[in-house]
């Protein structure tokens, strides 16, 4: 149950941070090059 809440606040927090849909779009294409860099190595 403790988890439930846990996700519930990481979300909120998640989606308080990028306030718009592109500001949402720029996170989520950062973290995936980041994570296509890390591949590459």
């Amino acid at each position: 149950m403790k988890l439930r809440y846990v996700l519930l606040l990481l979300s909120m927090l998640s989606l308080a941070s990028c306030a718009t849909v592109e500001g949402m779009g720029e996170d989520i294409e950062s973290a995936g090059e980041a994570i296509q860099d890390g591949a590459d190595d």
